[in-house]
């Protein structure tokens, strides 16, 4: 499973990919998260706000702090 956070690396993006590890941890899947800086790599998901959580290539959040329990949901649905 491939898990990629979206952001430049404010407050909000710095929570969100922690809240995705906890998530992963927690869960016991097998998944490398990734962080997305690139502005044009993140245009490329075409995701206008961040932070933006893309899981499998599939855009799951974008603007928010997703909930731990969300991110788990994603991870085993």
């Amino acid at each position: 499973m491939e898990i990629k956070v979206l952001g430049p690396g404010c407050t909000k993006c710095q929570k969100t990919e922690k809240v995705v590890k906890e998530a992963v941890a927690e869960a016991r899947v097998d998944a490398h998260v990734e962080k997305v800086t690139d502005a044009m790599e993140i245009a490329g998901y075409s995701v206008w706000g961040t932070p933006a959580v893309v899981v499998n290539g599939e855009v799951k959040c974008v603007g928010k702090i997703p909930k731990k329990e969300e991110v788990k949901a994603w991870l085993t649905g």
